[in-house]
Parts: structure tokens; C-alpha cells; sequence
């Protein structure tokens, strides 16, 4: 049988749900991945795993195409935003990102989304909407994290380098519009050979916040 990462969307399909069974990865990385399900999408269908790590935090890896062992493989890192991504606020562009990363992997018809489970750029969503509460009042992004003792951007990205590993990816193209992205990747040693930036309107709501983003953090807007 083939490894299921190399397994098209049509033969998943077929696959009984005893055999899908069988094909649960792990590795030395200290992370366990579920085996690969179908999900079909507004956006096109995927194959899906979970990735858990050693904290038990579950992780998602959705791909398409033939991503083991690939060269030049379109990737979008992305962290968890519930408030754009299951409630559709407007105050961010998270959910616009992530929905134009699985477009653009759907037309291109091979890459991978790997979504981590660090809300609020790592603050966690308790302390993401006591940001929120000082920017009402006038404080802008960074400012209300600093007002809280935290830190501007605490996200990291070991687990997305070792899922890359796991994968066995020889180098990506990393779908993001934030140059520290790209620097956090490159210490895992993931080999990244160009940028694909990612092309959001902005709208009333988050255009500070945006305008923030590129003054302050020197996204690539």
C-alpha cells in the first residue's frame, strides 16, 4: 500500500476506514499525527491530519497533492484566530489569509497548510480580548500588549519546522506577508526559496490594525 501521504484525493477516497486506520505516523520528533481524512471544503478538498505535540496540544496539517519528500512546496503557516476564523470579525485579516491560502493551494493543486493552535500571535484568547478592551479605548495592537506585559509577537514555530520534517519537505515556499515568519522557519531549518505574498483588501475595521502591522512589524503589505 502507499504511504497516505503520497495518496491522491480520489484514491483516499476509497480507502476503507480499516485501512486508514493502519496509517497513524510517529516519530522521533516527540509529535503523533492522526491518519489522513478527506475534508472537503468551500475552498476545494483536502487531506487532513492532526499533529499532537508533547503538551498534548493538537495541531492541524491540510495538504493537497503529493507532499512527501517535495521540493518548492507552497506552505502557509498559520496560527489559530477564533475571532475572525469562527465568529468573522472584522478587526483582523486572519481569516482573509487563511482563506486565501487554501485558494491559491486549490488552483495550484499541491500544498499545505499547517495550522498551529497559538491564538491571539501567542497571548491566548483570554488575554487577546483584554487586548482588544485597551484598543476601544485608543491603545493599537502593540501598545495594548505591551500595557499587558506581553510580549508583541510570542508565537513559535518549532512544531511547523518538525511537522515539515516529518513530512520529509526538502524546501517550501512560505505563503505570508510577516519577514519574522520567514526568520523563525529558517532557525528550525526549514529551507525556504521565495516568499508568496498574500493579497488582502483591507476593509474599515482592521485598517489600522493592518497599517499597524506594516508600520510597526514591517509585514510586507
Amino acid at each position: 500500500m502507499k504511504n497516505n501521504f503520497e495518496i491522491s484525493l480520489t484514491e483516499s477516497a476509497k480507502l476503507t476506514l480499516r485501512s486508514c486506520g493502519a496509517l497513524s505516523m510517529k516519530n522521533n520528533s516527540g509529535i503523533t499525527f492522526t491518519e489522513s481524512a478527506r475534508l472537503p471544503t468551500s475552498h476545494g478538498e483536502f487531506l487532513m491530519r492532526v499533529a499532537k505535540d508533547e503538551l498534548g496540544m493538537e495541531h492541524v496539517v491540510l495538504y493537497k497533492g503529493t507532499v512527501l519528500d517535495a521540493d518548492n512546496l507552497d506552505v502557509r503557516v498559520h496560527s489559530e484566530c477564533m475571532t475572525s476564523e469562527v465568529f468573522r470579525s472584522l478587526k483582523c485579516d486572519c481569516n482573509e489569509q487563511l482563506a486565501w491560502a487554501l485558494d491559491y493551494i486549490e488552483k495550484r493543486g499541491i500544498g499545505m497548510v499547517i495550522y498551529l493552535r497559538q491564538e491571539g500571535r501567542g497571548i491566548g484568547l483570554f488575554n487577546k480580548i483584554r487586548a482588544y478592551a485597551l484598543q476601544d479605548a485608543g491603545r493599537d495592537t502593540i501598545e495594548a500588549n505591551t500595557d499587558l506585559g506581553l510580549g508583541i509577537d510570542q508565537r513559535t514555530y518549532e512544531i511547523a519546522g518538525k511537522i515539515l520534517d516529518a513530512f520529509k519537505v526538502k524546501s517550501i515556499n512560505l505563503i505570508t506577508n510577516n519577514p519574522l515568519k520567514l526568520d523563525e522557519l529558517q532557525k528550525y531549518g526549514i529551507k525556504i526559496r521565495r516568499r508568496i505574498p498574500i493579497i488582502i483588501e483591507p476593509n474599515d475595521h482592521n485598517r489600522g490594525y493592518i497599517n499597524i502591522k506594516r508600520e510597526k512589524m514591517n509585514h510586507l503589505y
